[in-house]
């Protein structure tokens, strides 16, 4: 379970293309902290095992469900990318609760600058419109942001000189992908509410 509060602004280093995956080379000195065989890293929201480490540095294999559901392909050497580790149990919950399960991928649409934050627009699939409200919560590249306006096939979020500066949304330009999470907590729910009214809401 992560957070959506982005650690580190890491870079892939390596990247080699199996039969039916990809692994992944990437460095980030300070998630690989410690981080052994086994562990959990979310790169761009996108929740990947740790295969090994060593030198700032950390493997992860990545399957062709994961390639094909989320912007990972589109990775090459010299990409930034959002790090973070699993939030801490006893921790601060600084963002919302994150499962780094890709929900969808959006496109960057639009950038509207103003003296003290930026305000993006990102296209939404209209399977995702429903999870998404005004004010609610969704994680973009695996940052936690607030949602600003949410129409049916768009939505736009405000970023902080904080945000921008040490994650990849800094520098995402029109028509670069992204990857979306919605709310876990709205698909269980519609999920429950859809149960109980004897509806598949799938």
């Amino acid at each position: 379970m992560f957070t959506g509060i982005v650690e580190e602004l890491g870079e892939v280093t390596a990247v080699e293309q199996l039969a039916d995956a990809s692994r992944f080379r990437l460095r980030g000195p300070l998630v690989t902290e410690g981080a052994k065989h086994g562990d959990s890293i979310a790169v761009n929201g996108v929740c990947l095992t740790v295969v090994d480490t060593g030198d700032g540095e950390f493997t992860a294999d990545v399957m062709a469900e994961t390639l094909k559901r989320s912007s990972l392909g589109a990775l090459a050497p010299g990409s930034r990318v959002n790090l973070e580790r699993p939030m801490a149990l006893g921790g601060r919950l600084g963002g919302h609760l994150v499962q780094g399960h890709v929900d969808g991928t959006g496109t960057i649409v639009e950038r509207t600058p103003s003296e003290h934050w930026e305000i993006v627009k990102v296209s939404l699939p209209p399977e995702l419109t429903r999870y998404v409200v005004e004010k609610g919560s969704i994680t973009v590249d695996g940052v936690s942001l607030t949602v600003v306006e949410a129409a049916a096939d768009f939505f736009t979020i405000s970023l902080i000189p904080t945000t921008l500066a040490l994650t990849t949304l800094g520098h995402k330009q029109p028509g670069d992908p992204v990857n979306l999470e919605v709310d876990v907590i709205a698909k269980y729910v519609e999920r429950m509410l859809g149960d109980r009214a004897g509806q598949d809401p799938r």
